[in-house]
């Protein structure tokens, strides 16, 4: 069923980007919302006096694309203790707020705000509203899909704005389990899930591994690849065509090691797992998700009956 999604998250250009890459996912529009004046320009929300939030409009099937993972994903774009703007962005216009159009949505969006309060991810109070949506505004043309038409220059505003290293520092590194995970994980198992780092190439556990099967987080035990869709590459890691579903993993700009690259995290666990080019067999899509094997468990094709059984029908053909 198609239905409608309004997030508030600061400058919009930096928005769109985290939620247009999945299956589901409709439209993302930029666009103005919440405030007292009709069809405001950007530049008249710019000035903070019309009481409109930036914000983005996104479409999406529910039945593909459930309501709680937009939420999840919106969380780690955003700093939720914030009220004076997000990262470079001040003022009114670029405050945070969830807003919701049916009481499913009121609820969940209630619910999800109280989790993150008790995992004490922040020590500040989570001051992000949840209000009801008014009228969306769309933005633009020049503002739509910024990170499309204006790469460079988003990009360069990502990084710049400090949106990038807040992202990286609370999200990634301020993990509740991380004592426990040092128990459960090997050491390159945990530096490379957990602080980002790189295993060292070909001498890997499944760069050479072409077995049937399928390729599980480490962490979570979520399904993430499966051998139908792995490839043999020079690359001298694990290389697959794509994941199992698109919502098991996630990507966002990577500007470690000085230059642009797009890193993939796995859904359910927040975890590294390596990184996507564009360089991958062109029947198979074109893309290479280069994956650290430290990031990953494989389970044989002939011992997926327990716990994974609903996957065996991806080698019945």
């Amino acid at each position: 069923m198609e239905k409608k999604a309004a997030f508030a998250g600061g400058c919009f250009w930096c928005m769109v980007k985290p939620f247009d890459t999945y299956d589901g996912i409709i439209d993302v529009k930029s666009g103005y919302m919440g405030g007292t004046k009709e069809n405001p320009t950007y530049e008249e929300v710019c000035t903070g006096e019309t009481g409109h939030f930036e914000v983005i409009q996104i479409v999406y099937d529910d039945e593909i694309f459930d309501y709680d993972r937009l939420l999840d994903i919106y969380w780690k774009q955003v700093d939720p203790t914030d009220d004076g703007g997000q990262f470079a962005d001040r003022g009114s216009q670029y405050r945070t707020a969830i807003f919701y159009y049916d009481e499913e949505q009121h609820k969940k969006a209630i619910d999800s705000k109280r989790k993150l309060e008790d995992s004490k991810y922040f020590d500040e109070p989570i001051v992000t509203e949840i209000l009801p949506a008014t009228t969306f505004y769309e933005a633009e043309e020049k503002h739509q899909k910024y990170y499309k038409k204006q790469p460079s220059h988003y990009n360069m505003y990502y990084r710049n704005s400090g949106r990038y290293n807040f992202v990286k520092s609370y999200w990634d590194g301020r993990k509740p389990n991380r004592d426990e995970l040092k128990k459960k994980l090997t050491s390159i198992q945990f530096e490379v899930t957990q602080n980002d780092m790189t295993e060292a190439p070909f001498e890997n556990e499944y760069y050479m591994n072409f077995e049937d099967g399928i390729y599980v987080d480490i962490v979570s035990g979520e399904v993430l690849f499966t051998s139908k869709d792995k490839f043999h590459s020079s690359c001298g890691w694990p290389a697959f065509s794509k994941p199992v579903k698109d919502v098991a993993v996630s990507t966002r700009s990577d500007y470690s090691m000085g230059m642009l690259r797009t890193e993939v995290r796995s859904m359910g666990s927040n975890s590294h797992l390596g990184h996507v080019f564009d360089d991958g067999p062109e029947e198979s899509g074109g893309l290479r998700y280069c994956i650290n094997s430290a990031s990953l468990r494989f389970i044989p094709r002939d011992k997926m009956e327990e716990g994974y059984g609903e996957y065996l029908k991806i080698f019945e053909d």
